[in-house]
């Protein structure tokens, strides 16, 4: 997945401005993306608190690493039905 240009503080922080108030056209013209993004960081990051965000990206971060693990326990275990099947 591509990185951000923006931290999760200032993605949270364009979303509290909009909620304040500021017009969406206005929040994406003074950060300089469009709305369509403003609306999938907002679809995303809506609601959260900064150390929420951080919390949420460290799980998701460590759910890759289990997907990787789990991954190459897979392989290995067909590797070696494969071995055994052959002898």
């Amino acid at each position: 997945m591509r990185k951000s240009r923006f931290t999760e503080a200032q993605i949270i922080g364009m979303i509290k401005e909009q909620e304040a108030g500021l017009p969406t056209v206005e929040v994406c013209r003074k950060h300089g993306l469009s709305t369509a993004t403003f609306y999938k960081l907002k679809a995303r990051y809506g609601g959260l608190e900064v150390s929420d965000a951080r919390r949420l990206r460290q799980l998701e971060d460590e759910n890759g690493k289990l997907k990787r693990l789990l991954a190459d326990s897979m392989l290995d275990n067909a590797i070696l039905k494969d071995l055994l099947g052959k002898v």
